[in-house]
């Protein structure tokens, strides 16, 4: 088809970013420019796939469950990104816009609506429950792309593709590779721990995970090999922690090579955002998943849910996710190293590959509609 402008939104968070990187790679392989709109958490739009697109930040957030005088500002900011999104679009003149959920698609719609020669409109939904964002937009789009076969709160009427999630292609690499479970009956051999959590690390990993590894019985944590997502400021908390029972650990706020540390991965802890329950299950490795408890949809839990009747790991709730429960939880899946080879296989019963493909494919196919 002929080469177009393409406006994808996307939120900054890695759960709304990684997979709009994925399409705006195939999107760009096809020849069509890309156009980024994301928010102000994001700090790497500027790096890999939009390093030489045109980037812009719309700033402000949503304005559910805020106070009344937050919700005037967030109104306010949001009549200024719209205005700022109607001036991208007039430039641009996109033949599509492709909005990945979070605050930077909800502007892109009402300058969308005001346009008179308006672009194709799709929303890419990464849960096995609409969310809050997309729910709004899901009434104007032309076309509604999922991940899951079924997905909550869809509105009747709109057309629903089932595209799948799309990974980074380092990711999407290992769909092949197979998991060797860690072997506890020799005694030889590291245990590699990959431990992650949104976008900077989750405060619960922090204050749960280490205390649960140091009370690891001494053969075991001998043997580990941790790599742990953080806050800045919880960096040399944790590593010091580590260092003092003699636990291998590589703590960062961001882990830049994600393909590198699942391919090696035993087991992984994390939260349950579309994007991480895509990877795990394009890998094939087992996860203990502690779903974000204050998502406003509980959308996580759904994903957790999901993935735990796909038979690739474990959902626990936050408020049982104690240390004594974890280091139990730890014993009992490396003695029985089994169940992380069955989990492994399990998590792969949610793999869908050549998602950004089939993703760039409803794109194009709504341009021309």
């Amino acid at each position: 088809m002929k080469h177009a402008s393409i406006i994808i939104a996307a939120g900054g968070t890695g759960g709304h970013f990684f997979p709009a990187e994925a399409l705006g790679a195939e999107l760009q392989r096809r020849g069509h420019q890309t156009v980024l709109i994301t928010d102000a958490r994001n700090s790497r739009a500027g790096d890999g796939v939009f390093g030489g697109s045109p980037r812009f930040v719309l700033k402000g957030s949503g304005v559910a469950s805020k106070k009344p005088v937050e919700k005037l500002k967030a109104l306010s900011q949001l009549l200024r990104s719209t205005f700022n999104a109607r001036q991208i679009m007039e430039k641009y003149q996109p033949a599509a816009v492709v909005g990945f959920g979070g605050y930077p698609s909800i502007p892109l719609l009402g300058s969308r609506l005001k346009l008179g020669k308006k672009p194709a409109f799709i929303i890419h939904e990464g849960n096995a429950i609409l969310g809050q964002a997309n729910a709004l937009l899901a009434r104007f789009c032309d076309a509604i792309a999922t991940s899951y076969p079924r997905v909550a709160r869809l509105p009747k009427g709109r057309k629903v593709v089932q595209t799948g999630m799309p990974v980074r292609a380092a990711i999407e690499d290992l769909a092949d590779v197979g998991y060797t479970a860690p072997d506890m009956y020799n005694h030889q051999g590291p245990i590699n721990l990959l431990i992650w959590g949104g976008s900077l690390g989750a405060q619960i990993f922090s204050s749960v995970v280490p205390q649960a590894l140091c009370n690891l019985p001494q053969h075991v944590r001998v043997r580990l090999h941790v790599t742990q997502q953080a806050h800045e400021e919880m960096v040399p908390v944790l590593s010091g922690i580590y260092e003092q029972v003699g636990i291998r650990a590589t703590v960062t706020p961001f882990i830049r090579n994600v393909a590198e540390e699942l391919e090696k991965a035993h087991l992984v802890i994390g939260r349950a955002g579309g994007s991480s329950i895509a990877e795990l299950a394009m890998v094939g490795r087992p996860s203990i998943l502690v779903p974000l408890p204050i998502a406003a949809s509980d959308e996580q839990a759904v994903n957790a849910q999901a993935m735990e009747r796909a038979g690739g790991g474990w959902m626990v709730r936050q408020r049982d996710f104690s240390s004594e429960a974890l280091c139990r939880h730890l014993v009992q899946l490396l003695t029985h190293p089994e169940e992380l080879a069955k989990a492994a296989e399990g998590a792969r019963n949610l793999q869908q590959r050549r998602a950004a493909e089939r993703l760039a494919d409803l794109v194009e196919a709504s341009i021309d509609a």
